[in-house]
């Protein structure tokens, strides 16, 4: 019998160990005495699969046949986990399942105590449902999130079924490619980018429209409709102009010109914001978007790249030093650049760093390596662009950028899931690529760069 069929075999009858045996109706009859033997092994992985969760905040954690799986959080990619030894304490009837989170390296360790558990935020007993308790109470600890705490249940319909079928079966299932893990994503309908010509493009549905013979610095309004983009007005002056380019129009709008760049609409498309030269620095200015003629002064803190809107009262924008969420409603607050960067990246002013759509605590900043690794190519300044993500409370970063593949200004689509980026296919060709945002699921979208989402 092959070894994966013995360890499935084993685990079953760990599992059935714990049922009664007795049919109903039936007296049991007693035990024939067998002749002493050696010890029955016992196995410290029991029991198993297993889904623990918890609600505040709400996490979700499984434990398969190996151990500890996968990590699953709202509005954050899954952590995939590695499994490692566990441990069990018989007396307390606990296990201590140890894992590594795959992507950072950190230590994972998970406990499992067999007693009643509710999954109420006040964690008692006494005034939670009958339906809301559990036979496992549970906790995580994962060095770089914290503590969570919740319960846990036998949840075996989530698991794959034991494999006791040849091997020919067991072979051919191996070749099966996984099953993804990103299923419920929605491809955007409304997209704009740069064409192989330079042309700035305007793709809503079926429907492509040239916006303009050139231009920079695209972004789409969150219907999709209409589109802003920086025009150079003359290679011997450095004053430019923010267009408004209309898709069911056709027409297009110039809304402010001189030392401005980089416009981004607001989440609600009401307002714009953009970067305005003042005193030899730069600074956040905004205005209605029906009424350029009374933009404003949004906020004086000097900063040389701007990044979007967070909220409709709050920007993300940045200097050299730090990152700046500058805001209408409270005092602005700034997180140091090398703490966001770590060593991995270096910091210039051509990055980006753009806001999950849903989680404001998600970041996706596309910056050049300070050390390109093996096998991803360089420019012509000896530089390799990536992209990572990182979460601001938990410090955790996770290269998100294929390996062997350079990525730059990477942008999520709409629902989240999503990350597009502007890379080259095999012929050198500039071209946008589409990846998942648990680093699966990578496929080219089209050829152009300078890519954003809309709808």
């Amino acid at each position: 019998m092959p070894q994966g069929h013995k360890h499935a075999l084993l685990v079953a009858s760990l599992f059935l160990a714990g049922l009664p045996s007795i049919a109903l109706g039936q007296n049991p009859r007693p035990a024939k005495k067998l002749p002493a033997g050696p010890p029955a092994p016992q196995s410290t992985h029991y029991p198993i699969l297993i889904l623990a969760f918890g609600n505040d905040p709400n996490w979700s954690l499984r434990i398969g046949q190996k151990g500890p799986e996968r990590l699953d959080r709202p509005g954050y990619p899954p952590i995939p986990l590695e499994p490692a030894d566990v441990t069990h304490e018989a007396a307390a009837d606990s296990w201590t399942y140890h894992a590594r989170d795959s992507a950072t390296g950190a230590p994972v360790a998970v406990h499992l105590t067999r007693e009643a558990c509710t999954d109420a935020k006040n964690d008692t007993l006494t005034s939670a449902p009958s339906s809301g308790r559990y036979s496992f109470r549970a906790s995580v600890d994962h060095t770089q999130i914290g503590s969570l705490k919740g319960c846990a249940r036998i949840a075996a319909e989530l698991f794959p079924k034991i494999n006791n079928q040849p091997d020919d079966e067991e072979d051919s299932d191996k070749k099966k490619p996984p099953a993804p893990t990103i299923t419920n994503f929605k491809p955007p309908v409304a997209v704009a980018y740069l064409n192989s010509a330079g042309s700035v493009v305007l793709s809503r549905g079926s429907t492509k429209k040239i916006a303009a013979p050139a231009g920079i610095e695209l972004a789409l309004s969150h219907d999709g409709k209409k589109l802003l983009y920086t025009r150079s007005d003359s290679r011997a002056s450095p004053d430019q102009t923010i267009v408004l380019y209309d898709f069911e129009t056709g027409k297009s709008l110039d809304m402010v010109h001189g030392l401005v760049r980089q416009a981004f609409w607001s989440p609600d498309d009401r307002r714009i914001a953009f970067l305005k030269a003042l005193d030899r620095s730069w600074q956040v200015w905004s205005f209605p978007a029906g009424n350029p003629e009374s933009a404003v002064s949004f906020s004086q803190q000097p900063v040389n790249a701007l990044h979007g809107w967070i909220d409709n009262h709050t920007i993300l924008a940045t200097d050299m030093l730090n990152a700046y969420w500058l805001s209408e409603e409270t005092l602005p607050q700034a997180v140091a650049l090398k703490d966001i960067y770590g060593s991995t990246f270096q910091i210039m002013s051509s990055d980006s760093i753009r806001v999950h759509p849903n989680n404001p605590d998600l970041l996706l900043v596309s910056a050049d390596y300070a050390t390109a690794p093996a096998g991803v190519p360089v420019d012509s300044m000896g530089l390799a662009a990536g992209f990572f993500l990182y979460e601001l409370r938990s410090m955790r970063r996770v290269v998100l950028c294929p390996p062997g593949q350079a990525g730059r200004a990477a942008e999520w689509s709409r629902d989240g899931l999503q990350v597009f980026f502007a890379g080259s296919d095999s012929s050198h060709r500039p071209s946008i690529y589409r990846i998942f945002w648990d680093g699966t699921g990578v496929q080219r979208s089209l050829t152009g760069s300078n890519f954003v989402v809309g709808q």
